[in-house]
């Protein structure tokens, strides 16, 4: 990600957000980077009070308003060297949680005072954030980036089932009873149920009785849940399949998740 930024050639380029230039993907990535190593730190440098929306706000909009402010945290001077900055801050992080251990509580107030995070979620969204904004910032550049499959795994082991939870939309819930198998090839196996308006999203669970089954290579079900990729490629190129007993319902997963 520091090579890719350094060697950017035009940071106002349109980047792989639409409404962003690769310098602004750049200067999210790099007030993210602050943030997580805020939380880990706890050393108060988000402003909760002048920052964060109000706490009864629905998560896509608290998050979507959240990116929107940070592409403005970093200027001038730090966004001319974004390469730089987020390696700065990058090894701060490394630096502030070395020997933590991974079920370590953290609180990042931005996603609600209820969300139980650790330290293995935040690293989790950090990696998220780095190979998704990666690919944005590549398409901008007119570079290459690659998200490998054991990269994708983490993300999907680590943080997906605490934010698929947080981002559950309840509207959209309300009244169902669903039980997905999420079997990512290589690992991990997510067991996704929602029941009357709530989600519990369980790594490894017991066996029970599923209503679809879904089998998904990691990097694809990655790019997918981040829209930057087609569920309807995925699928033409053999990378996600649905099974069980209704498999029709496989569709449903993706408007029960809100995304920003």
């Amino acid at each position: 990600m520091v090579r890719l930024l350094r060697d950017a050639p035009d940071l106002d380029a349109a980047s792989g957000v639409p409404v962003w230039t690769v310098g602004d993907v750049g200067a999210h990535l790099a007030a993210v980077y602050l943030a997580y190593t805020s939380v880990a730190s706890d050393d108060g440098a988000m402003d909760r009070d002048g920052l964060l929306p109000p706490g009864d706000v629905p998560f896509a909009e608290r998050i979507a308003a959240l990116n929107a402010l940070s592409t403005g945290l970093v200027t001038g001077e730090e966004r001319a060297r974004l390469g730089d900055l987020l390696a700065e801050r990058g090894e701060t992080f490394l630096r502030v949680t070395e020997g933590l251990a991974p079920d370590t509580p953290l609180a990042a107030p931005w996603y609600g005072q209820d969300l139980p995070l650790t330290l293995a979620t935040v690293t989790g969204l950090m990696l998220s954030e780095t190979l998704v904004h990666g690919l944005d910032i590549a398409r901008g550049a007119g570079r290459p980036w690659s998200i490998g499959p054991d990269e994708a795994r983490l993300v999907l082991g680590q943080s997906m089932p605490t934010m698929m939870v947080a981002a559950l939309d309840k509207e959209e819930a309300r009244g169902v009873r669903i039980a997905f198998d999420l079997v990512v090839k290589g690992g991990p196996r997510l067991a996704i149920v929602v029941d009357e308006g709530t989600m519990t999203v369980t790594r490894d669970a017991p066996s029970r009785a599923y209503d679809c089954r879904l089998t998904v290579a990691p990097t694809a079900f990655l790019l997918v849940s981040f829209r930057r990729m087609p569920v309807w490629q995925a699928i033409a190129r053999g990378r996600m399949r649905a099974g069980g007993r209704r498999p029709w319902l496989a569709p449903r997963l993706g408007r029960l998740v809100a995304t920003p």
